[in-house]
């Protein structure tokens, strides 16, 4: 199953588009997959924001072909679609956080990386996911910035060619400390990379609030052609911690504003991993959040 690549800069739908809202599966890691979808499902959620790790979908089974086909045919069932997320911490490396990245000076460690991706770029396919979500990685010690960019062109190009092979997005994170941190430098690699068509962008909410010059809906505004995949959380100014909502500093109904307007149709998918020892308090608390804030979006009482 494949989904179409959505053109490289997309006219806003007429009106605002309703907005489709998921859960991240590293915010429920303690708990078993279908036991996550079941309950995202019960408490409403349009969708999963499902991350390849080995305690849910490990990227790196024998069998993951039949796995991702069992899992196809829950998802439907559920009626929940999916996003693949590829920010586990330790599903390559035991011991190095996110390792080997995108950037590693080993060409062996660097192919790892891209192999998981294509890896990723594939189960988007046979679940019908809307994105492949990756990002950039931190860069090495030692590593000047071009050789970096350049490293990070080179290695996203086989993932790029799956993707487009496939049909599926490649939606890269500007995340806080990588290499690739900003929406600026999205861009800067999107002209680096010739602006494929397959290359698309996560933006993260929260992270737009901690570092971004814009205001988090003006980054969605700003974004709108290239969104392929958002997440969502509340978080503080010049602060990378990831907050449930309330506990930050986003005024909430302008941003779903904002996002309806681009009419984007992918998932939101409320990002919690640290909070994942309470994954279903927080499951169950994430969406009449949003629910209420889009009603407040709206000028309609929730």
């Amino acid at each position: 199953m494949t989904a179409p690549l959505a053109p490289p800069h997309p006219a806003p739908a007429p009106g605002a588009t309703p907005l489709r809202f998921g859960y991240g599966t590293n915010g429920l890691a303690d708990l078993r997959l279908d036991d996550a979808l079941t309950l995202l499902a019960d408490l409403g959620y349009d969708g999963v924001g499902l991350t390849l790790d080995h305690m849910h979908l490990d990227p790196l089974a024998s069998d993951l072909a039949a796995r991702t086909r069992r899992l196809a045919h829950r998802l439907d069932a559920l009626g929940l679609t999916a996003t693949i997320e590829t920010g586990a911490r330790y599903v390559l490396d035991p011991r190095r956080k996110h390792g080997p990245s995108l950037l590693d000076p080993d060409p062996d460690d660097r192919a790892r990386r891209v192999d998981l991706l294509v890896r990723a770029v594939q189960v988007a396919a046979d679940l019908g996911a809307h994105a492949v979500h990756c990002f950039s990685g931190v860069t090495p010690p030692g590593t000047d910035p071009d050789t970096a960019w350049k490293r990070l062109a080179e290695t996203l190009t086989p993932v790029l060619d799956s993707a487009t092979t496939a049909g599926i997005p490649l939606a890269i994170e500007p995340e806080p400390g990588h290499l690739l941190a900003t929406l600026a430098d999205f861009h800067h690699l999107r002209t680096t990379l010739g602006d494929p068509v397959a290359l698309g962008l996560t933006l993260d909410i929260g992270h737009c609030q901690c570092l971004e010059p814009l205001s988090p809906a003006e980054c969605v505004r700003a974004a709108g052609p290239w969104l392929r995949h958002v997440q969502i959380e509340d978080m503080r100014r010049g602060v990378h911690e990831h907050l449930p909502f309330g506990d930050g500093d986003i005024d909430f109904p302008p941003v779903l504003t904002a996002l309806a307007d681009t009419g984007y149709q992918g998932l939101t998918v409320v990002e919690l991993p640290r909070h994942s020892h309470a994954g279903p308090h927080f499951a169950e608390l994430s969406l009449p959040f949003l629910r209420q804030a889009v009603a407040l979006s709206q000028g309609s009482t929730p």
